[in-house]
């Protein structure tokens, strides 16, 4: 869904094709990267293969960040204010809470990751985990503070649809952004194939012959491309997979698993915190689909369309000299 938002905007600045083209949709756009990018880099078996290319994303996300930092001094003044931009929390508060959930949410894929490393150890672990899930928070509350604080009140779900699509430094980040999404994507293949693996061919040969495994990575991919043509809203989308998926993974399940495995009494005081765990992500999960369903209050999406701020008298706002 990202890439068909972001490369669409790039292929119509890059080539001057127009945006109604079938060049430029986003359905075409998504098929081609499924089917040159994520699909081989799915096909691997081992997922150190792909330490290189998470590499690369990283360099990437440093990019990405410095450009939404500059434009966050060059677009405060065309960008009109809204009121109550600043209030501290709302409402939407437990949605939030799932989607950055969301973008923490790795237990999924610890096992993967852990066989991974070259001498894999539990202090190796706490490192490894501990440097990245520090880094991901720093750069994740730069960028979100940076980017509401350049558009406030009219920010999307998915922040670079809120840049003006004839300004070119956004246009590159856009292009590197979607390289990094599409370069994220095998790893999240990777650890759905193997629970398809251990729930349906436990008993069966392992390693997987190569006729099951590319069976399996197949269906996989085509399954989520289906499922990423079905809406163009991220928002919604990170708000279900947040209060549906990420918090009971993140907060709920591994709390009672701990509170279940350890030996006494549920209520002994060493469990009291992971109780407690439990008793958060279940309220924000219910609350949060509450909200989200029962609110007349549809997404801000915006896909495809040109922000009003971009266009002044009639003519696009020069963005590539400030």
């Amino acid at each position: 869904m990202i890439v068909g938002d972001t490369v669409t905007k790039v292929l119509v600045r890059l080539t001057g094709i127009s945006s109604f083209s079938w060049l430029a949709r986003r359905e075409t756009v998504i098929a081609a990267a499924t089917m040159f990018i994520t699909l081989p880099l799915s096909l691997f078996r081992d997922i150190a293969r792909l330490s290189k290319v998470s590499l690369l994303s990283l360099l990437f996300m440093i990019v990405i960040f410095i450009g939404v930092l500059l434009r966050l001094t060059t677009m405060q003044h065309i960008v009109p204010q809204t009121s109550d931009a600043w209030a501290f929390a709302n409402t939407g508060v437990f949605q939030a809470t799932g989607i950055m959930a969301f973008a923490f949410m790795c237990h999924h894929n610890t096992f993967l990751l852990y066989d991974s490393l070259r001498e894999p150890t539990q202090e190796r672990w706490n490192k490894v985990t501990h440097f990245s899930i520090v880094t991901s928070l720093i750069v994740c509350i730069l960028m979100g503070v940076g980017g509401y604080a350049t558009f406030t009140g009219h920010i999307q779900g998915d922040l670079l649809e809120n840049y003006c699509w004839h300004d070119d430094l956004m246009n590159t980040i856009r292009f590197l952004f979607s390289i990094t999404i599409l370069l994220t994507y095998p790893i999240e293949a990777f650890v759905a194939r193997e629970v398809i693996e251990n729930a349906f061919f436990l008993h069966s040969e392992q390693p997987a012959p190569r006729w099951r495994h590319a069976s399996v990575t197949f269906c996989i991919v085509v399954v989520s491309f289906i499922l990423s043509l079905s809406t163009d809203c991220l928002g919604l989308v990170l708000e279900l997979n947040g209060i549906l998926a990420a918090v009971p993974l993140a907060f709920i399940l591994p709390a009672l698993s701990y509170c279940k495995l350890e030996s006494g009494s549920w209520f002994k005081r060493p469990k009291l915190p992971a109780l407690l765990l439990s008793v958060f992500g279940t309220v924000v999960a219910v609350l949060g689909a509450i909200m989200m369903f029962g609110s007349e209050q549809t997404v801000s999406c915006r896909h495809g369309k040109q922000m009003e701020y971009c266009i002044k008298n009639g003519s696009l706002v020069d963005l590539n000299h400030l």
